[in-house]
Formats: structure tokens, C-alpha cells, sequence
């Protein structure tokens, strides 16, 4: 699951790009997240699953669909629009680190282990090294600005993380994707209405292709799959998916976009992966 998780979100980064040199980003997010819920709701029906049963169930529908859904990926459709893609993996790679923390905090089964840490630093150094040119594009208070904002994301997605590890145990992983993403079809809609009412959509195939891929494969079947993976597994293991995304992404564009393979890249991967390894050998 970790594996077919890392390769499918790895490839969304640029889909979300391809989508908003067609449509405004809350607009795009909504409308993804709107069909992606009805997808859900619809195996859910199908497969009875029950929803809103079991204790903090409801709880974790509105803290997910306002921390993890409508903040985190509005955050981050609005900041890419102002911010190189390198650099908003680098910022959200802080997100692993963010849920190591909060998990020593708030879970009592993840004390802080140096092992852990350490690995944590290393993957993270990692994504540093693979997109430190973008560091230099940073220019300009539009692009400083949205950097800033887009710390945002992680942060809640960390608190939101914890929170279903701590709580979400007995919940349907379904209840835990579809009825937040919901939530946060009304949040995004509402704000699309309100500040994207001027802005032109244009349904490009590339636009359409886009937002197919990120509702079905992107948000559908890959949030219902990483809330059962955060069931069996560490919180702060599962994060690390964070770090593997980005190198998937360059990967992909070696492999399928005459990309060139940097030493920066190949120093980077190594680093990312050394320190997923590093950390997911960690024990209790």
C-alpha cells in the first residue's frame, strides 16, 4: 500500500499543474474532491458500509474535511500557483517531521526514538538537496508569500493525521475519506464562488484528463487506501510517504519527460531513500 500510495500521489503534483493552467485552483480542488466523494458514497452504498456509527466518528469527518481537505489542498492549489513545484515538495516535506512530533506528543504507542529522528532529518536533507535550485526562484513578494502560506498545509495535515491515528481506529476508512471530502466540496465551492467568480474555466482535454486522474486515482482510491494504511501502521512511518512522492516525480520526469539525471537528484534519491529505510527499521 505504501509503495502503490507513493507512486500514484508522486505523479499528482504535475497533474495539479496541468489543471491550473485551465481552471482557478479552489474551483479545481472542489470539483475534484465533488467527484471523488460521490465515487465513495457510491461503493459505500454498495458495500453497506455504515457511517457515522462509532464513536468520534463525526468528530474526525469535520476536523478532517477543515484541516486535511479544505486547508491543506487549498493551500496548496492556491500556492502553486505562485511557488515552483520543487519548492512546495521541499515545504511539505516538513510534514513527516511535523507528525513525528505530534505523535510523541499526542500517541502514546509512538514515543520519540533517536533512530527514528535521525532518518526522519536524512530523507528530509534528501529532498533539500534533489530541488535546492528552486531555492534560488524564490523572488519576488507573491512568491515569498505563498511559500509561507504553504507551511500551512503540512502543519494541519500533521494535526489531522494524528488526530484519526488517535481516534479512527474502529472507522471505516471510506467514512474517513469520502464524508470530509464532503465537507470540503461546501468549503471549496463556497470559496470558489467567492473569489473565482470572474476567472474562466476552459475544458481542455488536459484539463479534463487532470481532474479525472486526481479524483479517481488521486483522491478516491488513494485517501481510502492511506487512512487503512495509518490503521496497521506508525502515524510517523506513514509520513514518509511525504518524501518518497517527490523522488517518484523526478523519476517520472527522467523516465517520461527527457528530464536530465543531476547528481543533485541522484545525491538527493539516495539520501531519501537512506533515510525511509533508516527510519522505518526503527522500533518501539
Amino acid at each position: 500500500m505504501f509503495i502503490l500510495l507513493t507512486l500514484v500521489w508522486g505523479t499528482t503534483w504535475a497533474a495539479i499543474r496541468i489543471g491550473l493552467a485551465s481552471m482557478p485552483p479552489f474551483t479545481s480542488v472542489a470539483i475534484r474532491f465533488a467527484i471523488a466523494t460521490v465515487i465513495l458514497l457510491a461503493i459505500a452504498k454498495a458495500l453497506k458500509v455504515p457511517l457515522g456509527a462509532e464513536p468520534h466518528e463525526k468528530t474526525l469527518w469535520f476536523l478532517n474535511g477543515a484541516l486535511f481537505f479544505s486547508v491543506s489542498y487549498g493551500v496548496v492549489y492556491w500556492s502553486e500557483q505562485y511557488v515552483p513545484s520543487g519548492l512546495a515538495a521541499i515545504l511539505f516535506a516538513t510534514f513527516p517531521l511535523l507528525v513525528t512530533l505530534f505523535a510523541h506528543l499526542f500517541l502514546p504507542g509512538e514515543p520519540f526514538r533517536f533512530r527514528a529522528g535521525l532518518g526522519t532529518l536524512v530523507a528530509f536533507a534528501g529532498i533539500v538537496v534533489i530541488f535546492s535550485e528552486d531555492l534560488a526562484k524564490i523572488g519576488g513578494p507573491k512568491t515569498e508569500r505563498a511559500a509561507a502560506v504553504l507551511l500551512l498545509s503540512p502543519l494541519v495535515s500533521a494535526l489531522s493525521s494524528v488526530a484519526v491515528k488517535k481516534w479512527g481506529a474502529k472507522i471505516h476508512p471510506i467514512s474517513l475519506a469520502a464524508m470530509p471530502m464532503a465537507i470540503a466540496t461546501v468549503v471549496l465551492t463556497s470559496l470558489a464562488l467567492t473569489f473565482e467568480r470572474d476567472r474562466s474555466i476552459v475544458w481542455s482535454r488536459a484539463a479534463i484528463g487532470s481532474l479525472a486522474y486526481l479524483s479517481v486515482f488521486g483522491s478516491a482510491m488513494t485517501f481510502t487506501l492511506y487512512y487503512w494504511l495509518l490503521r496497521h501502521v506508525r502515524a510517523s512511518h506513514v509520513s514518509l510517504i511525504a518524501y518518497a512522492t517527490p523522488v517518484i516525480a523526478v523519476l517520472t520526469g527522467v523516465l517520461f519527460l527527457d528530464e536530465p539525471l543531476t547528481s543533485r537528484v541522484v545525491l538527493g534519491g539516495a539520501l531519501v531513500i537512506a533515510g525511509v529505510a533508516f527510519t522505518a527499521k526503527s522500533r518501539y
